[in-house]
């Protein structure tokens, strides 16, 4: 290749190897190719590198979140709440009763003097003296007969003890003589004028006609 340039009527003429041109151009390429990988390798560092952690200190230094402002007058439509009204407490006078007078106890009736029977042996009261029933099953079978209860009667007038002393020949009958008898009650009998016990024997008579 050459170059020629006129100056003041002479021409100077420059001549250049031809393979100059070619290691240039292949130098210039390589120039290029170190450019470009030495960017993206600055590139990739600066994408990956993670910034510094921040210490525990640097955390706690972390200003809190301001405080919620308070809500303007009327807007919520809840009404504003308001401690009840204090009831003052009156003093209240409590009347206090008088305890009841003790109950005083009524005297006891005197004890009416007890008649005696006229001897020595206890008599039946008449209205305290019912008969004895006569049993259905020696009704239906027709049993009749006599029966003599014997009682012991005490100082106040119970019967205490009642024994047959002549029976009817019909259990039934016997059964319902002394039944009647433990039931009834006595004037009892007397000494020196005084209530003692005593005995007597009452008859009775079953018959079915």
């Amino acid at each position: 290749m050459s170059a020629s340039r006129s100056s003041s009527g002479k021409t100077l003429t420059l001549h250049l190897p031809a393979h100059s041109l070619k290691i240039a151009g292949i130098a210039f390429g390589v120039g290029l190719l170190l450019f470009v990988a030495v960017w993206a390798t600055n590139r990739k560092k600066d994408f990956y590198t993670a910034g510094p952690a921040q210490t525990p200190q640097q955390v706690a230094e972390v200003e809190p979140l301001p405080e919620p402002l308070a809500a303007a007058a009327g807007s919520s439509d809840m009404p504003d709440a308001k401690d009840p009204p204090a009831v003052e407490e009156k003093p209240q006078l409590v009347e206090t009763a008088p305890p009841p007078p003790a109950a005083v106890p009524a005297p006891l009736p005197e004890a009416a003097p007890q008649a005696l029977a006229p001897g020595d042996r206890p008599q039946p009261i008449a209205d305290q003296s019912p008969p004895p029933t006569y049993p259905p099953a020696a009704l239906r079978r027709g049993d009749s007969g006599s029966v003599v209860v014997r009682v012991d009667v005490d100082a106040t007038g119970m019967p205490f003890n009642a024994t047959i002393v002549q029976r009817s020949g019909s259990r039934d009958l016997d059964r319902a003589a002394v039944d009647a008898v433990r039931r009834w009650r006595f004037v009892p009998a007397q000494s020196n004028g005084q209530a003692v016990t005593g005995s007597i024997e009452v008859p009775f008579d079953f018959k079915t006609d």
